[in-house]
């Protein structure tokens, strides 16, 4: 395992138990040797579920099963397995993931609808065929309400910690909790659902409250963050309520008392969506770029997304270099509208450029020892109108090379 990130969190945080959701993980040999590699989560009959996933035009097998149950709007059982990502595996690859949705649904008595599936690791290897439908008896009798930890480990690649999140709201005076877990490190840029990721909750909602949440949610969080451009082949986002909080229903998604829970899944989302970053492929510095005074809050994502996805100021943040010329140029390609008589920059809330021009006396010195530090915050403002959004990322180094090359050996 490579050495845990300078910018991990102390320790996996205490997820709360959810009420209705059991956890199980196991080591069934699909890639790796000596760790797990399969995790299984048993959900109470009748939880919904909603979904967000990759836009890629060549998807995985997995992800096309989802997608097709997704429309039923309920789970029993999510099953994942890292090391293989059984994308561009034919006809084989799609009877992989069949006979696995068949092998849970016998083990905890539902129907393959109700079974979904995710997979992570190396695009275009075949995926042994009994591998991961035989190991799922073996991970049965080892499931429990508090396994969070052990299943968000079975499903990591090159992640080098575990990512999980959790929060309380109340809907109607009744306590409902949301717990989640993450992995991703590498390929990782927004588009629709990013990586893979997974959060309960007990509260008493339909599929059709579910489904806008988790849109809403993962542009805000999941889709608000990149590492290195390149979207993946398996991205996935599960959002599943188990109904089990003693609250009324709610089966609007625009019902005024989802307030405290549309806030609480925000929290656990970007929670998970900013571990990604700080464990991205070789990141020693963690960048928040807050853009304002866009045309739209989409314009100033994309503008954010593309000063976070630009090589040479990713590359001048590792080497501690205040080059605000490169976010000048990431701006300018954004596609987005920009006038550079009205662009201001900032670097750790020290003005840059003001309306276009460098700011008289600026002092490059509390500039370049900001970005000595682990956080690097980078403000910009268009000036053109009230659009604004938040993007997470991380340095380019070294080190992002060395795992990328050696990814498959």
């Amino acid at each position: 395992m490579p050495a845990i990130s300078p910018l991990a969190p102390a320790r996996f945080p205490d997820l709360a138990p959810i009420a209705g959701v059991r956890l199980a993980a196991i080591e069934c040999g699909v890639r790796y040797k000596g760790r797990t590699d399969l995790m299984l989560a048993e959900l109470v009959p009748g939880t919904a579920i909603a979904g967000v996933f990759t836009r890629s035009l060549t998807a995985g097998a997995p992800v096309l099963w989802d997608r097709e149950r997704l429309p039923g709007g309920k789970v029993r059982a999510i099953v994942v397995n890292s090391g293989n990502a059984n994308v561009f595996t034919g006809r084989a690859g799609r009877e992989v993931v069949e006979a696995t949705a068949a092998a849970a649904a016998r083990c905890l008595g539902c129907s393959t609808d109700e079974v979904f599936i995710s997979s992570t690791g190396v695009i275009g290897e075949p995926v042994p065929a009994d591998r991961i439908p035989g190991a799922l008896p073996r991970l049965v009798p080892g499931l429990a309400a508090d396994a969070w930890e052990q299943a968000a480990r079975a499903i990591m690649t090159t992640d080098t910690f575990p990512k999980g999140a959790t929060a309380e709201a109340t809907i109607d005076g009744t306590p409902v909790r949301l717990s989640g877990f993450a992995k991703g490190s590498g390929m990782i840029a927004p588009n629709m659902g990013t990586m893979l990721g997974y959060v309960f909750t007990d509260a008493a909602l339909t599929p059709a409250v579910l489904q806008p949440l988790l849109a809403a949610a993962a542009a805000r969080s999941f889709n608000s963050i990149t590492v290195d451009g390149d979207t993946s082949t398996s991205d996935t986002v599960l959002l599943c309520a188990t109904r089990q909080a003693r609250h009324a229903a709610i089966d609007s998604p625009v019902d005024p008392r989802l307030g405290g829970f549309r806030r609480a899944l925000d929290r656990v989302m970007i929670d998970l969506a900013q571990q990604i970053v700080r464990d991205g492929e070789g990141a020693q510095k963690f960048i928040t770029i807050d853009v304002t005074g866009a045309t739209s809050a989409r314009a100033a994502r994309r503008i954010g997304l593309s000063i976070g996805n630009s090589p040479l100021f990713k590359t001048a943040v590792a080497a501690g270099d205040p080059n605000w010329g490169r976010i000048v140029m990431a701006v300018g390609k954004a596609g987005e509208k920009a006038d550079r008589d009205r662009l201001s920059i900032s670097i750790g809330d020290v003005a840059i450029v003001e309306r276009g021009a460098p700011v008289p006396g600026y002092d490059e010195k509390p500039v370049a020892a900001h970005m000595a530090g682990r956080d690097v915050r980078v403000a910009v403002d268009l000036g053109l109108g009230r659009g604004k959004a938040t993007v997470w990322t991380c340095d380019l180094t070294n080190g992002y090379l060395e795992i990328n090359g050696a990814y498959r050996s």
